[in-house]
């Protein structure tokens, strides 16, 4: 419905903001006209010399309206935003590959971004970020439940939910036949593109940690959190360091040989800090700490034989077994 003349005069200034932030960027540009228009269909009375007084005001609160002269005419446009556009691309595209956003909260939230830039330069932001083999979560709770465990560990409380896994059906199950979790939340970890709690149990006397994206009914509890003492002396890079793909397992301490050329791989996996000891010309060796699991023995598989583990014996021989067992199973 059409604002009738003058009705909105009190909100005068607003509008003028909302129409250089909406309409306006360094390659869209509006004349004093013009600017009388869009003010008069807001319902703002507005003439070219309170304008130029208005300018002043905003100019000196900090808002960046800037004017070009072309030919006998300005053309006016808002300058510096607080967001430029090449970090919203950024931010877009991290909204859009990550997995653990929804396809309908990516779209909300991209959406949000879009209103901190022009409407033509929004359209710019509509990007199709390509990833191949891309899965979005299907748990639309997960943007809660981040806030949720924030706002636990703030408030040092503890949390109680329940976990489940997926079935064949797609749905979802709850693990211990639907018994509530009560755990007291330290630490969240993002991981191989998911996000973990970090937690102490204290019925086992144990940090554990759950993916977010499978928790469901979180609730803050009233008792204070626990396990102080231990998270004192718990060091959250070495954890997570150790583990591969946040799959547990006994940490032990292994020996792996690799050709030079794989120096980026093991550094960019295990930190600057591994001592890299020559073995001849062509390869190396280093001793790193690991949670041995599947999966990480399958990391050292994936890389095609040009690392390799060469102690404990433990390691070597779970890592022949299971060669083995793989073998067998496509034999």
């Amino acid at each position: 419905m059409a604002c009738r003349a003058g009705e909105n005069q009190k909100l005068k200034m607003l509008y003028i903001v909302k129409i250089f932030e909406e309409e306006t960027d360094d390659l869209h540009a509006l004349t004093m006209p013009e600017i009388i228009e869009k003010l008069a269909a807001c319902g703002v009375n507005a003439d070219r010399k309170t304008l130029y007084a208005d300018f002043r005001l905003l100019q000196d609160f900090g808002i960046d309206i800037i004017a070009e002269k072309e030919g006998k005419n300005y053309r006016y446009h808002l300058g510096s935003r607080e967001f430029e556009l090449p970090e919203l691309k950024l931010l877009v595209d991290a909204v859009q590959s990550s997995r653990f956003i929804t396809d309908r909260k990516s779209k909300e939230l991209i959406k949000k971004l879009e209103s901190l830039v022009s409407r033509h330069e929004g359209s710019r932001l509509q990007r199709q970020v390509l990833i191949a083999g891309r899965v979005k979560t299907m748990n639309e709770s997960i943007y809660y439940n981040v806030d949720k465990i924030h706002d636990a560990i703030g408030s040092n409380r503890q949390i109680s939910f329940r976990y489940f896994d997926w079935n064949l059906k797609k749905e979802m199950v709850p693990r211990k036949d639907g018994r509530l979790y009560r755990l007291s939340p330290w630490a969240l970890v993002w991981d191989d593109e998911k996000y973990y709690l970090v937690a102490y149990d204290s019925r086992h006397s144990k940090i554990l940690h759950y993916r977010v994206d499978k928790m469901t009914g979180i609730s803050i509890a009233d008792e204070p959190r626990e396990g102080q003492e231990a998270f004192r002396r718990f060091n959250i890079a070495h954890y997570t360091n150790t583990l591969f793909g946040m799959f547990g397992g006994e940490e032990t301490k292994v020996t792996i040989e690799a050709e030079n050329s794989m120096a980026g791989v093991l550094i960019d996996r295990f930190g600057k800090d591994i001592i890299i000891a020559p073995v001849d010309e062509e390869r190396f060796r280093t001793t790193v700490t690991v949670a041995v699991s599947s999966h990480f023995l399958g990391w050292i598989m994936s890389l095609d034989g040009d690392v390799r583990i060469t102690a404990p014996e433990s390691v070597t021989a779970l890592m022949r077994e299971t060669i083995e067992r793989l073998a067998e199973q496509y034999r």
